[in-house]
């Protein structure tokens, strides 16, 4: 069974949904399941200088106070899905071709751990994930080269993959995320909780039955 999961890399929804899913996984007694990440971006016009988050998000979201709320609410929602964040130390809103390039730049075996390592070091470290450095040193933690992820990011040598990815969400109609597209039969939209995941998983499994 194939699962696509269309995220951006500053959405917490994205975050919250993906630990869902493999929170179901690890339930799941069916056929394997292979999970591939397909790039998605909330806002490709935003600069490659990162725009401040708070300002910028205030003055898209209906202000402080409202965007305020809304992060609480993500915030309140990941601590029940068991991961954490700390808006408070979020400084940056970046573009986020340069974090979608080091994923796929990522072995296929280990891009979860670099989706993962992405929104550990913006959600809970703070990090702008807009910047090269910051890219280039989450790059060598997970024990990939840093230089060839440098001149990956720098020549934007996965941008054909990346706009394959946008184009084939365009064609899905996906106008949000997370999404996600179970054995091309069945598709989920939002942060579903494992138990719809595990739903969707006997569905897809029968149909092919």
């Amino acid at each position: 069974m194939i699962i696509e999961v269309f995220q951006d890399t500053v959405c917490p929804w994205c975050r919250i949904g993906k630990k869902n899913l493999f929170d179901a996984m690890a339930k799941w007694q069916g056929e394997p399941i292979e999970v591939r990440y397909r790039a998605y971006q909330l806002d490709p016009h935003t600069p490659k200088e990162s725009l401040p988050f708070w300002e910028t998000m205030a003055a898209n979201k209906g202000g402080r106070a409202a965007f305020e709320q809304m992060v609480q609410h993500a915030a309140n929602a990941g601590a029940a899905a068991g991961i954490s964040f700390d808006f408070s130390k979020v400084a940056a809103w970046p573009n986020t071709l340069a974090s979608h390039t080091l994923i796929k730049c990522a072995p296929e075996a280990d891009r979860t751990r670099a989706v993962d390592a992405v929104y550990k070091a913006y959600f809970e470290d703070g990090q702008d994930i807009g910047d090269l450095e910051v890219l280039v040193s989450i790059a060598k933690d997970l024990g990939m080269d840093g230089a060839q992820v440098r001149q990956a990011i720098e020549a934007d040598a996965k941008q054909a993959e990346i706009a394959e990815d946008i184009a084939f969400a365009r064609e899905l109609q996906i106008t949000g995320v997370p999404f996600f597209v179970i054995d091309n039969k069945l598709a989920l939209s939002g942060a579903h909780p494992a138990e719809n995941f595990l739903k969707a998983f006997q569905q897809a499994q029968e149909t092919t039955e």
